[in-house]
């Protein structure tokens, strides 16, 4: 029974361990690889038909200077597209459009860096369209209950969205949500390959 238990522990202690692993090691090679996508000389979603946009393709680079973050975006919330990066919410306006532009992250891994954002930061996500400016114009914590973020709008908005508290055992209570106003547009002509190309 004594050596039954021990490898049973064991075998326990393996699994979570693989399990631990796989959450955090992932992501970081499911980014790796869409960076190799976009080092190519045009973004491989600049390639892709605007009405052509699938469930787990990449749609956009979004970066946080100040941070010295960037992310690569999927198309999709769920629980596979959300292993690779930041998902955009099927059915909400892309990036640079008009309308609320909803874009969701695990806060413990790629939107863990959100703790650190402040009004009046910098985002820029770049597209096949081009690249767009957005300037922070609130943080704010609310009750997964409260939908506000997630409504429809006439002017060109952005909601990062990912769960609080960023350091939390289990599954965070409350939703930490990033609003941000479009600022500025760069058409894709005009973005520079060494720009597209850095990661």
């Amino acid at each position: 029974m004594r050596k039954m238990l021990s490898l049973a522990l064991f075998a326990a202690g393996a699994f979570f361990l693989y399990s631990g692993a796989r959450d955090y090691l992932e992501p970081y090679f499911a980014q790796s690889k869409e960076a190799e996508t976009w080092r190519s000389p045009e973004p491989a979603a600049a390639k892709v038909p605007k009405q052509a946009v699938n469930l787990g393709d990449s749609i956009a680079r979004l970066s946080i200077p100040r941070l010295d973050a960037q992310f690569y975006v999927v198309e999709g919330t769920g629980k596979k597209e959300l292993r690779r990066g930041p998902g955009h919410m099927r059915g909400t306006p892309m990036p640079g459009m008009e309308g609320n532009c909803i874009i969701a992250g695990h806060r413990d891994t790629h939107f863990r860096v959100l703790k650190d954002i402040k009004k009046g930061d910098e985002l820029l996500l770049e597209t096949r369209d081009g690249e767009f400016l957005y300037k922070v114009i609130d943080v704010s914590i609310i009750s997964p209950r409260n939908e506000r973020p997630l409504k429809p709008s006439k002017a060109a908005v952005l909601h990062l969205i990912t769960c609080y508290p960023f350091y939390f055992v289990g599954s965070a209570p409350k939703r930490f949500v990033v609003q941000a106003q479009l600022a500025g547009v760069e058409s894709v002509s005009r973005v520079s390959p060494s720009r597209r190309g850095t990661s």
